[in-house]
């Protein structure tokens, strides 16, 4: 596996103390989510220790940011939010779609699995 490879994980929410205040106001009235944030977070802002220990164990270089902090050329790639991407000669492929990250948000292990295999096909 190309360990040099950076995966990125795109949030379906802003950076901005703003943004993460608004996030978490529309998701507690059901008004918004973003399974990615599920996955990483829930509702611990230091993370979730799973998260950490199963990335930590990945030889993939996971790189988590949020959609203000993306570039246009990765929020094209990424198409819906949020969305796992890598760089490919020069240009940017979606690895992982919102409704793979949403359907494995549950078995962080297995989405780690699977990040590794799409990345070693590339």
């Amino acid at each position: 596996m190309d360990k040099d490879r950076v995966i990125y994980g795109i949030y379906n929410a802003d950076g901005t103390f703003f943004g993460e205040l608004g996030y978490v106001v529309s998701k507690a009235v059901g008004k918004r989510s973003c399974s990615l944030c599920d996955i990483s977070h829930g509702w611990n802002p230091f993370g979730k220790s799973e998260w950490k220990r199963v990335c930590k164990s990945s030889p993939l270089d996971i790189q988590l940011i949020h959609r203000n902090e993306a570039t246009e050329s990765q929020l094209d790639a990424a198409g819906g939010l949020p969305s796992f991407i890598t760089e490919v000669q020069g240009g940017w492929v979606q690895i992982m779609t919102t409704e793979q990250i949403t359907e494995l948000k549950n078995n962080v292990d297995k989405l780690i699995l699977e990040l590794e295999d799409s990345a070693e096909n590339l």
